[in-house]
């Protein structure tokens, strides 16, 4: 499922990545961006499922997890695998900010 994706990593200071889902599930996920990210480091995301998903409006849900792969992918992107440790639905109050 191709969702949108914000990406923090926790050593980033602050920086915020936009990126896409490739692969998707409640333990884990796949997505591909333009940076460096390493094996073991501690992220945060929040993804956002659609109206056309979600049939009502705009659902966000921020996680943190883990970088369990890192492989180099086609564009200069790279693909990175995280699993899941922690989720929660954010309020729609809180994602119009």
């Amino acid at each position: 499922m191709n969702l949108p994706l914000r990406v923090l990593s926790r050593e980033a200071k602050g920086r915020e990545l936009n990126a896409h889902t490739r692969d998707l599930s409640y333990r884990g996920l796949y997505f591909l961006a333009e940076a460096d990210f390493e094996v073991g480091n501690d992220i945060d995301f929040v993804i956002t499922f659609p109206q056309q998903v979600t049939q009502s409006g705009d659902v966000n849900i921020r996680c943190q997890g883990t970088i369990v792969r890192v492989e180099a992918s086609e564009n200069g992107r790279v693909g990175i695998a995280a699993r899941i440790a922690r989720y929660e639905f954010l309020p729609a109050s809180a994602t119009a900010a």
